[in-house]
């Protein structure tokens, strides 16, 4: 998703400078224009925003605040880091006092919308911090999809987490729906195509039914990440604060069966691939 919504960032006219951890994921727009650099500081360094999406909130941490190679280490006086990673929310709360101890500003602004959003400019942005400096953002998250600020700091990291929490519920509903009509021997794609337009039909549906029947695991968002992120609303994050855990039996059903997935060796597998452990399930069943 960071290298789709980079590639339209850089597709809109702007001077792009790109640090990944893994160079061959942005070899595609080094070749477009973009300049490669060897650290988040790097990165930081000659820029007036700086996105960042990294997997855990940990990455975030060493990404953002290391003292050395974090891009608060050389964000100029004035700067913007926008943190576009699922991730923690006291965690965004201490990166923004952080970014203001520096003079500069951090939003931490989550997306969902999966692959297919961050290449079509359809993502949904959770943003939260100064209101001024989201309003700033604009022209840029206009770009890639609709920003609405969620608050203050943090706060678009838990509007992330609450989303999380609908889309891992639809996944299991989609998941045991399709295992269900396979075993009523109904033509599944007659079967989703009756559901749009009822009540049954949502945009989980529309991603990411026709790829399960299909069988196409391929990852927007890897099935660990939903593991971490459902384990933050329950209480299990980086960052813990005595207050702020609410009892989600559903979530917790979910979690389980995410950690299911990565226990049986399918963590990197795309959280559509959630069918596979209800298949699993129910051929333990019969």
């Amino acid at each position: 998703m960071g290298a789709a919504m980079a590639g339209r960032i850089q597709s809109a006219g702007y001077a792009l400078t790109l640090y990944a951890r893994t160079p061959s994921k942005a070899a595609h727009l080094a070749r477009l224009g973009a300049r490669i650099v060897s650290s988040p500081a790097d990165a930081a360094r000659s820029s007036d925003v700086v996105f960042t999406m990294v997997g855990h909130p940990s990455d975030v941490r060493s990404t953002v605040l290391d003292t050395t190679s974090g891009v608060l280490s050389s964000l100029p006086d004035g700067g913007v880091l926008v943190d576009t990673t699922s991730s923690d929310p006291a965690l965004a709360r201490e990166i923004a006092v952080a970014a203001r101890s520096k003079g500069c500003w951090a939003i931490d602004a989550p997306v969902s919308g999966g692959d297919v959003g961050a290449r079509e400019g359809k993502l949904a942005i959770f943003a939260g911090g100064d209101e001024e400096v989201i309003e700033w953002l604009s022209p840029l998250f206009q770009i890639m999809g609709k920003a609405t600020r969620m608050g203050e700091a943090g706060s678009g990291q838990s509007s992330k987490i609450a989303n999380q929490i609908i889309v891992a519920a639809n996944l299991l509903g989609l998941s045991e729906a399709l295992v269900f009509a396979e075993e009523a021997r109904l033509e599944k794609r007659t079967f989703l195509e009756a559901l749009r337009g009822g009540a049954a039909a949502s945009s989980v549906m529309e991603i990411f039914g026709e790829r399960m029947i299909d069988r196409d695991f391929t990852p927007g968002a890897f099935a660990e990440y939903m593991v971490k992120d459902l384990g933050m609303g329950l209480g299990r994050g980086e960052v813990e604060e005595d207050g702020e855990r609410v009892v989600l039996p559903g979530a917790a059903l979910c979690q389980q069966l995410f950690l299911g997935m990565v226990a049986a060796g399918d963590g990197k597998m795309g959280i559509q691939g959630l069918v596979t452990a209800i298949e699993r399930i129910y051929r333990k069943k019969g």
